[in-house]
């Protein structure tokens, strides 16, 4: 685990250049206290910062090949590494580290540009082949590692954070709009967007190789989520045996190795597997709210700590420590994330850091690949209600839900009001399935928080923003790729390769590196969603309860009655976070950066500065507006927040 930088040159590469790469490399060395390496050639420097993990004492990087023609810098983790040494040491390879990344190097060497298919893990790489003179850029399958490139006139820039390339000057501080108008809608900019104007994502999964003589770039993916062959066979077996193998490959470090344990099924799941494989003592660590949450799991984490015999920390956040770190989160988030949950992340890899732990494993994605969101699931019904094709009133007719009062109470009324006895939803979904685009999948347009910035963003926004030429933006993640692929796996990589990954996998790793903290994600192992996939394609899961293979796959390793509790969610006390935030920095908005690169208009400004936070929400215009002028106050700086 590191954080990587470099740059490539049409012409040899000046002073001017190389000091480029070591000023983009001092702006991650949170990312890797522990040393830096650098390489340099005539068209090209890599440069790495070091946070040691595997070999700790000669797996320094760059790592080359035998005859030095090959350097490789890799932020991340190769899983596989022991057992692809042993395979290309039989081919010839020698080996003068025990680092997983010199089989990058090796492999290379063997199979060209195919060497990406035999890793398994988490990477950003760059690769320098001197012999061809061409760099390679690579992003893991799920993006769980993150790399930003930015072309310049005279050449290639990349980095590990986006932060990197506004600290040294190569990009300015404007904002993307395309990119701005996703965020307010998602609050996240989905792959392979980036919400800084002239520095581009590497998307998950793909490959960028960047040829000196002569210059050209050329970029392709080579993984796709969908392609997985279906299995035929019994889901929990299947998925139990792919559960042993990646929890045996995610355990393996030479540094001590802790879970985040929530409480929920999905870190139950990989604490169960990963406690049996993990040599050490598996070390856990829960977060909780100062006066209390409905959503706080800490007792129902320490159940499952107690169950499986491993020590337990629990960790808790006091309001007015959420509100004075609020300006540093931002910062260390890196891109501009609205999940004011954020706070409870940084909290339990800072506690880990503290107890010497290195290494944390987490349980995300088991909602995402298990039908774990409601909203996703009937994202899925309505999609596959689409081909039904039935005349205006007959269709609406057909497709009319009624909502009942279940009392006379509030609590009774308000969904049978809210939906005017139905009438009202039903529309809605009228609506979507005979309004949606043949080639886009019905899905964000059932959160609510999407709805109510479609319904009042413009009102905020800046006359010279112009929304009509930027709807495209909104479509663009969630392109539905035919018949040939079932609706059920399209609706699966949609929301993998949008919320997981920008709001979570995003989160989990900006702030772990902030503390030093490698996060390591066992439900995202390509190997583990092929399997996934291809039982989905033989067989459906979504009729069955929430999770039920997953949980199936784990009966044997934790009771039931730790993977049967109603989902809670892992939210803080949200309204009264929202509410302190801002008191105390709302009037940043006022006049602030998004007036003034004409995002937000003076008055709609003014107007998300009292907070405004409208009953059914959960992330509000207010609070997303609020998330992107901090983070442009904070990249501004010349310093890193203490």
């Amino acid at each position: 685990m590191c954080g990587i930088a470099g740059g490539v040159s049409i012409n040899e590469m000046s002073a001017d250049q190389r000091e480029r790469v070591g000023a983009l490399l001092s702006c991650l060395v949170h990312r890797g206290p522990d040393g830096a390496g650098h390489h340099s050639a005539a068209h090209a420097e890599l440069a790495m910062r070091r946070l040691s993990i595997i070999d700790l004492d000669t797996g320094w990087q760059p790592i080359y090949n035998e005859d030095k023609s090959l350097a490789v810098v890799c932020n991340g983790e190769i899983y596989n590494y022991l057992e692809l040494r042993t395979e290309l040491e039989k081919r010839g390879h020698r080996y003068t580290t025990q680092s997983d990344v010199e089989n990058i190097v090796h492999l290379y060497e063997e199979y060209g540009l195919d060497f990406v298919q035999h890793l398994r893990g988490m990477f950003a790489i760059a690769l320098w082949d001197e012999r061809h003179q061409k760099l390679i850029l690579v992003r893991d399958r799920m993006g769980e590692k993150p790399l930003y490139y930015l072309e310049a006139p005279k050449g290639l820039y990349f980095a590990s954070e986006v932060k990197a390339f506004l600290k040294t000057g190569l990009a300015p501080l404007e904002l993307d709009l395309a990119a701005t108008y996703q965020y307010f809608h998602f609050q996240y900019v989905p792959d392979p967007g980036n919400i800084l104007s002239g520095v581009r994502k590497l998307p998950a999964a793909h490959m960028l190789v960047v040829h000196v003589k002569p210059w050209r770039l050329e970029t392709h993916a080579y993984w796709n989520f969908e392609a997985a062959e279906p299995i035929e066979g019994d889901p929990a077996a299947i998925l139990e045996a792919e559960l042993e193998r990646v929890s045996e490959l995610v355990v393996r470090s030479d540094v001590p190795v802790g879970l985040a344990l929530s409480g929920g099924v999905d870190s139950a799941v990989v604490a169960a597997f990963a406690a049996r494989k993990y040599p050490g003592v598996l070390q856990t660590f829960s977060v909780g709210y100062a006066g209390g949450a409905a959503s706080d799991e800490r007792e129902d984490a320490q159940a499952v700590a107690d169950y499986l015999k491993v020590p337990f920390m629990n960790v808790e956040i006091a309001d007015q420590e959420m509100v004075d770190f609020f300006p540093q989160l931002v910062y260390w988030r890196d891109d501009p994330i609205a999940d004011i949950s954020g706070q409870g992340y940084y909290a339990v890899m800072k506690a880990a850091s503290q107890q010497g732990v290195r290494v944390m494993l987490q349980g995300q994605g088991g909602d995402e690949l298990f039908w774990g969101y409601d909203w996703v699931r009937r994202a899925l019904s309505e999609n596959r209600q689409r081909h039904i094709r039935r005349p205006g009133l007959w269709s609406y007719l057909s497709n009319l839900e009624p909502v009942w009062p279940t009392g006379l109470d509030r609590a009774g009324l308000g969904p049978f009001l809210r939906s005017a006895g139905g009438l009202r939803t039903s529309w809605e979904k009228q609506r979507r399935l005979t309004g949606t685009p043949a080639g886009q999948l019905i899905l964000y347009e059932l959160s609510r928080d999407f709805q109510l910035a479609r319904q009042s963003l413009r009102s905020y926004l800046h006359s010279r923003f112009a929304p009509a030429s930027l709807e495209a933006a909104l479509a663009m993640p969630f392109a539905h790729h035919g018949a040939d692929v079932p609706v059920d796996v399209q609706i699966t990589r949609a929301i993998a390769h949008s919320y997981l990954l920008e709001n979570g996998v995003a989160q989990g790793d900006r702030l772990g590196m902030a503390s030093g903290v490698e996060l390591r994600l066992p439900l995202l192992d390509h190997k583990l969603i092929e399997t996934v996939v291809g039982l989905r394609k033989a067989e459906r899961d979504d009729v069955l309860e929430p999770k039920e293979w997953l949980k199936q796959a784990a009966a044997g390793h934790i009771p039931r009655r730790f993977l049967d509790k109603p989902k809670r969610g892992f939210e803080p006390p949200v309204r009264r976070w929202h509410q302190m935030l801002f008191e105390r920095y709302g009037n940043w908005l006022i006049d602030g950066q998004l007036v003034q690169q004409g995002i937000l208009s003076p008055a709609g400004a003014k107007q998300l500065a009292q907070g405004p936070f409208p009953k059914f929400a959960v992330t509000p215009i207010s609070f997303k507006a609020l998330v992107l002028e901090t983070w442009m106050r904070q990249m501004a700086t010349a310093q890193e927040p203490v």
